[in-house]
């Protein structure tokens, strides 16, 4: 699967704005300033495509782009420490719970981790969730060339510990080394080759 050949498709502010369900669904999930979008940059080989920011919050739809004609990769709001009204919040959590329990071409949710940290609430929130309602998810620990080889493997087994998932279930990757991406790759294609 070529992952450069992306385009951006819609931005989905209700679940009746969502495109026709007829690929496999990524969705990409994570904290406010986690690397997400960067991730995402990363992962299709574009600075760009979708727009970084300082601000939390920045990202309040569901972010449909296309790839090689096959695969939806759909870039979530983040969760924690947004700075918007309770409102606003309010409203993301009920179209976010409406997805991902709804939508049935959901093959899996990457869940985007800071490596540099211990597992937060909300991150654990996300996966108990996930597990509960069956929904496969992928943790990534980003932000690893902030660490050292050795503090890198340290923070990985205390994350895997806390989620109880093993090495092979999980991937470390920097979206400004390009670490992990490959692997993210190919364990992305296998969804779409399955379906």
């Amino acid at each position: 699967m070529n992952f450069n050949n992306v385009r951006f498709l819609i931005s989905a502010f209700s679940l009746g704005q969502l495109p026709e369900p007829i690929y496999p669904d990524i969705a990409f999930a994570g904290r406010s300033n986690v690397g997400k979008s960067s991730l995402i940059n990363r992962l299709v080989g574009r600075k760009n495509l979708v727009k970084t920011s300082a601000r939390p919050g920045k990202t309040q739809s569901l972010n449909y782009f296309l790839v090689d004609d096959a695969l939806y990769l759909v870039d979530l709001p983040g969760y924690g420490f947004a700075r918007v009204s309770r409102k606003m919040q309010s409203s993301w959590q009920q179209l976010i719970t409406g997805y991902l329990s709804g939508r049935r071409t959901l093959a899996c949710v990457v869940v985007i981790i800071d490596l540099r940290h211990e597992l937060k609430p909300l991150d654990r929130e996300l996966v108990d969730w996930l597990r509960h309602h069956g929904v496969a998810f992928l943790p990534v620990y980003t932000k690893a060339d902030k660490l050292s080889k050795n503090r890198q493997t340290s923070h990985a087994s205390a994350l895997d510990a806390a989620l109880t998932i093993t090495p092979g279930e999980r991937i470390i990757f920097s979206a400004r080394t390009g670490q992990g991406c490959r692997e993210l790759q190919s364990r992305l294609a296998l969804y779409h080759e399955s379906w």
